[in-house]
């Protein structure tokens, strides 16, 4: 048998980084191909170095782009890989522009296709991510549900039975083994200290386009953070994206940040993120694997954003749906700073990498 790992983001990176950890012990025939989609491939193989991963087999370089352009360029690449290769199966993770050319590409070839982190759904069809995620689930042989609640999701849509395997979510087996990592890593300990003096802290995150890319909806949000200054005395840790940066700067908004209670910094490595989000007393993001991260690691998050495909979270208590309102968001920081993090984690008991493996063995050989 032999298994191709198609990724090409961090996050992708992160999620599947238990199931290539479970492939890297048993005696299998696997590889990894990385369109590169977000990231240079120097800035990767560090990060794979940093988790401990074995390289990709194969980089393919596709680097941004529109949406079609990107998503063509990668069909282009994959294919030869995988006409060279011919795998039992593909595996790839999540809704993400690598994770629906890859699974075409297998699709078109008649090579089976396992999607992990099957059947969420924010059914907000304007975000491509939602696309992306349908039509992959509709062309996948194996789906690994996170929850009951994304199988229900998948068996509504018509998707037989026999093709979905709820296994819990690999983000709680991704973060489990590497906060371990950081714990133990001197530097990053050293990091957490420089950047927060020993002092509670609020954590920030935004990137998505619907936020950073419309000027009244970032002004909104920017407003709150600047107020939420003004009520607590805590710093707000804010590690910039590029796009998010370029924005602010264009829309006349940066000037506004210029507090010294808010910290921007550079985007950091995921363990010291990791390190960020364990420490934080409270999370303000639109991300959606920080929701998880954040629900996992029992720190309270207040999400930008009018809708999620995380709904579990929202059920369990740890995080809350604010959008760009401010009044929503700053009585929410409250509310969420108020709340007791005793809530139980949905997303399974950190052996979702070791089943996936198990039930792909189980039926391929």
């Amino acid at each position: 048998m032999k298994i191709s790992v198609i990724l090409g983001t961090r996050p992708e990176i992160i999620k599947l980084s238990p199931i290539i950890r479970k492939l890297e012990k048993i005696n299998v025939d696997w590889h990894i191909i990385h369109t590169n989609q977000h990231y240079s491939e120097n800035m990767d193989r560090i990060f794979f170095e940093e988790l401990n991963l074995p390289k990709p087999k194969y980089n393919l370089n596709i680097g941004s782009g529109t949406h079609g352009e990107q998503t063509g360029k990668m069909m282009i690449e994959i294919e030869k890989v995988i006409l060279k290769e011919n795998p039992d199966v593909v595996i790839v993770q999540g809704d993400t522009n690598t994770v629906l050319s890859g699974s075409l590409v297998a699709s078109k070839l008649k090579i089976k296709v396992a999607h992990v982190e099957a059947g969420l759904r924010s059914y907000d069809k304007t975000m491509p991510e939602e696309i992306n995620r349908v039509l992959t689930d509709h062309i996948s042989d194996y789906l690994f549900a996170p929850t009951e609640e994304a199988k229900n999701n998948l068996l509504k849509e018509g998707i037989e039975n026999n093709k979905i395997f709820v296994v819990g979510n690999t983000i709680v087996d991704a973060t489990l083994q590497n906060l371990e990592l950081a714990e133990k890593n001197e530097y990053i300990n050293q990091f957490l200290k420089n950047i927060t003096n020993g002092e509670g802290y609020f954590l920030l995150t935004l990137h998505r386009a619907e936020n950073v890319d419309n000027k009244e909806r970032l002004k909104n949000i920017i407003n709150a953070i600047t107020k939420i200054t003004e009520i607590y005395d805590k710093d707000i840790i804010f590690p910039i994206h590029p796009r998010t940066k370029k924005r602010l700067k264009e829309f006349n908004l940066f000037e506004k940040l210029k507090n010294n209670k808010i910290k921007i910094i550079e985007p950091v490595g995921y363990l010291e993120f990791l390190i960020l989000e364990k420490n934080a007393e409270l999370i303000l993001t639109d991300s959606g694997g920080i929701q998880e991260e954040s629900c996992i690691l029992k720190v309270p998050c207040v999400t930008l954003r009018y809708n999620t495909e995380r709904p579990e979270t929202l059920k369990v208590g740890s995080n809350i749906l604010v959008g760009d309102d401010k009044n929503k968001i700053i009585n929410a920081v409250e509310l969420m700073l108020n709340k007791k993090r005793t809530w139980e984690n949905p997303f399974g008991d950190g052996k979702s990498g070791e089943r996936i493996v198990g039930i792909l063995i189980k039926n391929l050989f």
